[in-house]
């Protein structure tokens, strides 16, 4: 043969062979084998998937760097796909033997013996039944763990660069398609001469085989058809993600930047819409056949095929932060008896004032805690907040600011925003032709903050996709034959002004706002924000204003403002504790509880009257205030506390003589209690921490108990001992 053929067509084909297969190759291919013999949590890997009870290999780049070097790192991450077949040429070769019995054989473990029980009974090890492809027998995926130093890109970062290159890319999941069979191996049977052909798919769109090409179907020249074997194939597990840059990646003015994720294998399922994720893959061009390839021309696509994805940890923290300095400055504010003011003074302190809807807005970050009740039954445990009021009292920066802090929070407004936008959109998808489900602000705030600012400008209509959310916090959807029920945990935070543009005393809150009742005792705190002219306070408001506009800060406080980030870190471990209420505080609750509702329904036509939501109201904010404590009880504090906020809130709506009366009534009630309390015993003198405990069991709180006690000594209706331990009834 060799006389046939010139010595310079030898050459070439010797030459081709080499490029096939360089020196490099065979060098970079020692060091993957190298690699995993010198390493025991590798060979370890690979016993268990010998064992079938292991299903992913999983390679760290840092184990690379240290055992071997930075260059070989560095190689695998530039060419990804090539050094992936590599080592998986690796693992093929040194794939132990089971260590156990394998009982029960898998599909594969048949199709494997019947065929080579064919090939002994035709006796050919040349037919392609003789040559298995790994692809087929291969029962692992591998998974590369990039560097510990390598930070992720957002979405808009990636471009013709990282084509072929390992990246890491965060983004919010947006839509998420179904679970789909992708064919990987072909498998055709012939029915002349039994053999198996074997054809590789490595497209979305392929072309299958129609000749056999065995030698005994060539000799005997029978064009029979071949027949493909669903059974005897390799499919793999598919789905398609669709992530959005995350709110703080976007710049002012811009769109959000989309992208395609192509998921495979065991890594399918690992997150659902409206999740934070970290995506490890490799950026690849999308190939085209047929007539899209023709009308595409020289432009191309591309896909980001994903290799392992991870859920961001929807905490606080910052990654880049150190945690144990962090928690050292954290353990030492806790232990300030100061420490609730101080937080909330740090919250936009930039803006005059405002300390009570500061307050909120930082037991809104916190949160209560989620009771998840045995029959299914589920109690929020996340604060909802309004904010109306007139024009200018910086309503929108609060939400701005609020978005910078908390780690996951979305911010919409009401003329912008649809309800489909609110909660979940049903769109045809392109690729599979079927209806999927695209999540929308409420969804993508999961477990965080939605911040909605003019509420009141919103459609009646999208308004109510929002009732569901507040209360069971979740979105049902019943659209285009898709039934289902999304996750919606998230504190609605908005924004409205009143109907009149500026907010009327002398009207009725309904008048007012002019929203559903439904809605409105959805919300825990409503804070109406009044801009009302007094000299004093418009100076010092003047002086606080021109004091950030010259020095670009806020004014000094008694103490340093705490950054975001230390914010972030205080909440991160007050969210930690899952405080809960004592027995013996059950009569102080529901006697605060009454008392409000007494009082609402003496002054109905001035105020909301408070439902049975506002009881939970005042468990939840109690709740918060014990994480912030840092403590698994709700003190009796705490529960004061909130109350108090609820009264302000409440009492906000009220004109000054409203407020006046509301103040003289609670007066009056609990001169009536001690007055009776005495007369029923018939004693003249009680001990002042008794009758503070009966009237806080009653629901009243420390500072109108204080007040009445003062208010009429000084009248001389009764007066202390000189301890000042009893109470003593004047005559």
């Amino acid at each position: 043969r060799r006389s046939r053929f010139p010595s310079k067509f030898l050459n070439i084909m010797s030459y081709s062979f080499s490029l096939q297969h360089p020196p490099q190759y065979h060098d970079d291919r020692q060091t993957c084998l190298r690699l995993l013999q010198n390493h025991d949590s590798y060979m370890a890997q690979l016993q268990e998937i010998a064992n079938r009870k292991r299903k992913v290999f999983t390679l760290d780049l840092d184990d690379v760097a240290k055992l071997e070097s930075d260059t070989f790192a560095s190689k695998i991450e530039t060419n990804f796909l090539r050094y992936t077949d590599m080592l998986c040429s690796a693992i093929d070769e040194l794939l132990p033997e089971p260590t156990i019995n394998l009982e029960e054989l898998d599909r594969i473990d048949v199709l494997m013996n019947s065929r080579d029980r064919m090939k002994e009974l035709h006796n050919d090890d040349t037919g392609p039944s003789g040559k298995y492809l790994k692809d087929l027998t291969r029962r692992y995926e591998v998974q590369v763990s990039p560097r510990s130093d390598t930070k992720p890109l957002p979405v808009r970062l990636i471009g013709a660069q990282h084509i072929g290159r390992l990246v890491t890319v965060t983004g919010l999941v947006t839509r998420i398609t179904a679970v789909k069979p992708l064919l990987l191996v072909a498998t055709y049977t012939c029915d002349a001469c039994g053999f198996e052909s074997y054809q590789q798919i490595r497209t979305r769109e392929f072309m299958p085989k129609v000749q056999c090409e065995t030698e005994i179907c060539k000799q005997t020249k029978k064009a029979e058809k071949l027949h493909m074997q669903t059974r005897g194939s390799k499919f793999l597990k598919y789905q398609e993600l669709t992530i959005q840059e995350s709110p703080d990646q976007v710049p002012i003015g811009s769109i959000p930047r989309t992208m395609k994720v192509h998921v495979r294998g065991e890594t399918v399922r690992s997150c659902a819409a409206g999740e934070k994720i970290r995506i490890v893959g490799v950026l690849l061009p999308k190939q085209m056949t047929g007539f899209r390839a023709m009308r595409a021309g020289l432009s191309t696509s591309s896909a980001f095929d994903a290799i392992k994805i991870e859920k961001i940890k929807k905490g606080y923290v910052e990654q880049e932060q150190s945690e144990d300095e962090v928690f050292d400055e954290v353990k030492e504010l806790s232990e300030d008896r100061d420490h609730y003011s101080k937080l909330a003074q740090s919250i936009a302190p930039e803006i005059f004032g405002m300390e009570d809807v500061k307050k909120a807005l930082l037991l809104l970050m916190v949160g209560g805690v989620t009771k998840k009740i045995g029959d299914g039954l589920s109690i929020r445990g996340d604060i909802n907040i309004l904010l109306m009021g007139d024009p200018g009292v910086a309503k929108s920066q609060l939400l701005k600011h609020i978005t910078n802090i908390a780690p996951r929070a979305v911010y919409t407004t009401g003329r912008g925003s649809s309800g489909a936008g609110l909660t979940a959109a049903v769109l045809r998808d392109p690729v599979s032709d079927e209806m999927v489900l695209e999540g929308g602000a409420l969804v993508l705030a999961d477990m965080g903050i939605c911040c909605i600012d003019e509420f009141d400008k919103m459609e009646d209509s999208d308004r109510t996709a929002i009732h569901e959310v507040m209360e069971q916090q979740t979105i049902s959807i019943a659209k285009a034959g898709i039934c289902t029920t999304l996750n919606a945990r998230a504190a609605i935070l908005a924004a409205a002004n009143p109907v009149f543009g500026r907010y009327n005393k002398k009207k009725t809150p309904e008048e007012n706002i002019e929203l559903p009742a439904a809605l409105m005792s959805r919300f825990d705190l409503l804070f109406i924000l009044v801009d009302t002219p007094e000299r004093d306070y418009d100076t010092d408001l003047a002086r606080h204003i021109c004091y950030v506009h010259q020095h670009k800060r806020h004014p000094p406080l008694d103490f340093d403002a705490f950054p975001p980030s230390f914010i972030r870190a205080y909440i991160s471990h007050a969210r930690t504790f899952e405080p809960t209420i004592p027995r013996e505080l059950t009569q102080f609750v529901v006697g605060t509880y009454v008392q409000t509702r007494i009082a609402g329904r003496e002054q109905n036509a001035k105020r909301l009257l408070p439902t049975p939501r506002t009881l939970l109201s005042i468990l939840r904010l109690s709740q918060a205030l014990a994480r912030l404590r840092f403590s698994n009880e709700v003190d009796q504090s705490d529960l004061e506390e909130a109350t108090r906020l609820m009264h302000e809130s409440r009492s906000s709506m009220l004109d000054d003589e409203d407020e006046n009366a509301q103040i003289q009534d609670a007066m009056t009630r609990i001169y009536s209690f001690i007055k009776e309390f005495m007369t029923a015993r018939e004693i003249k003198s009680v001990k002042l921490v008794d009758m503070q405990n009966a009237l806080r069991m009653k629901g009243f709180l420390a500072k109108q108990i204080e007040d009445t006690l003062e208010r009429y000594e000084a009248l001389d209706i009764w007066m202390f001992d000189r301890s000042r331990t009893n109470l003593i009834l004047v005559d």
